[in-house]
């Protein structure tokens, strides 16, 4: 890409991703040590997991709000500060209330990063390049999964405060990503709708974004584009009947997405690894090798989902998945248990999930909607994805123990038969085709 600054922009927004898959995963190398140091319950153990995730949906509700009031760049420091905050509270927690406030403030700059940072790049790229440049987000967030867990393996057994270490080597890229918001521009649309006497910084922006581009042009969409209206003149309402299609499409897919048990397995993999035999070292190490499937399979997908469509990668991964999570409620039910069965099955679980909800989810949602409802469509979407991982981070200790590892695993499988069941009666494709043609498509299917 030759337009260096746009693409320097692009990277430092996105290293909100990087931290929000490092504070995501890396509780899971500290949570059983957590629960040992504070002697705490089952409840209060999964609340311990599942607080960051809480922090994400109140997030996920509220990002909108400081990114039209005060702007993308100011909410983009403010998430900085908060994972800041949050990584030196929880390596430095006295006690563990103390512990939960700080990783419920880091849920909450999880959550608002999920809106504000892809909004902001695809705010500030220009069009032919806006994909590959908020496709930087998710590849982020992959990253960060898998460096959490390297740092995690890293750090294991350096000492009695072993688990305070990986929490708080967070301080680092949130103090790089802090420092660096501040050598971004505002974006230029939120300056010509919400600051209309600062168009001359919005129109050098667009400028160096857009550098053969008509700019007065360019300036004007964007202006009128605010005052867009439905055709009774009115601001448009997510919830009229016209859009219940691309509604349920959100919801059951978000659904679905944490419905497989992601959420689960990247949080509590090492303890699943020592339920079937691993040592915690060996654990740790296996849940090195699932951050990096999972980046590798990303990655992939992000190769091939304009080519093979969305509908397809995820007709792919559902057959993958319930393959795969049968064959570990398999192993759990005939306690088949080697040490490494598990962990691959795992593994390939990872890429056929990697492969299909997770290169399609944000995706598929941000097209489903039409322009009028786009914003507040994506934040149901996400409001439904975050929840839904907050209850499965928050039940799954019980679950487990209650149940057992196969029964467990049945139930995930059966929601990816549903989910196959979904994708092949309900899903749309999407690929190479304009936003007004999917309206027209999904609104009036």
């Amino acid at each position: 890409m030759s337009n260096t600054k746009i693409l320097f922009w692009s990277i430092t927004v996105a290293l909100g991703g990087f931290l929000f898959g490092f504070d995501t995963a890396v509780i899971s190398g500290a949570e059983k040590s957590i629960q040992e140091v504070w002697n705490l319950s089952v409840f209060e153990h999964g609340l311990t997991v599942a607080i960051a995730l809480i922090g994400t949906v109140v997030g996920s509700l509220t990002g909108g709000i400081p990114s039209d009031k005060f702007g993308r760049k100011n909410t983009l420091y403010g998430i900085a500060v908060l994972y800041l905050l949050s990584s030196l509270g929880t390596a430095l927690a006295p006690e563990w209330i103390t512990f939960l406030i700080f990783r419920f403030l880091g849920g909450i700059g999880v959550g608002v990063s999920s809106v504000a940072a892809p909004l902001y790049i695809s705010e500030i790229s220009p069009a032919k390049s806006r994909g590959r440049l908020v496709a930087l987000f998710q590849f982020n967030i992959v990253f960060g999964i898998l460096i959490a867990y390297l740092s995690n393996y890293l750090f294991a057994g350096i000492g009695e405060h072993d688990w305070r270490w990986m929490l708080g080597v967070q301080a680092f890229p949130s103090l790089i990503f802090l420092v660096a918001i501040f050598f971004v521009p505002e974006s230029p649309r939120w300056l010509l709708l919400k600051r209309p006497n600062k168009i001359d910084n919005a129109r050098k922006t667009l400028q160096i974004a857009n550098p053969d581009a008509n700019i007065s042009q360019m300036v004007n969409d964007i202006m009128l584009s605010g005052q867009e209206r439905d055709a009774d003149g009115r601001k448009a309402s997510l919830f009229s009947k016209k859009y219940s299609l691309p509604i349920t499409l959100a919801v059951l897919f978000a659904f679905f997405n944490q419905m497989s048990g992601i959420n689960a397995i990247i949080y509590y993999a090492p303890r699943i690894f020592e339920m079937v035999g691993l040592g915690q070292e060996s654990a740790l190490l296996s849940s090195a090798g699932i951050g990096l499937v999972n980046f590798l399979f990303t990655l992939l997908a992000m190769n091939v989902i304009d080519r093979f469509g969305r509908r397809t990668l995820m007709l792919i991964g559902s057959v993958g998945l319930i393959i795969t999570l049968g064959l570990v409620a398999r192993s759990f039910y005939m306690k088949e248990f080697n040490g490494i069965e598990v962990p691959v099955y795992l593994f390939v679980y990872i890429a056929f999930f990697a492969f299909s909800q997770g290169a399609v989810i944000w995706v598929f949602i941000s097209e489903i909607f039409p322009n009028q409802v786009r914003a507040s469509g994506q934040a149901l979407g996400s409001f439904t994805h975050w929840i839904m991982a907050a209850i499965i981070a928050f039940s799954f200790p019980y679950v487990s123990e209650t149940l057992g590892g196969g029964n467990t695993f049945l139930i995930f499988t059966c929601m990816m038969i549903l989910q196959l069941i979904f994708v092949w009666r309900l899903m749309p494709e999407t690929k190479g085709t304009s936003l007004e043609k999917i309206e027209e498509n999904v609104v009036f299917y």
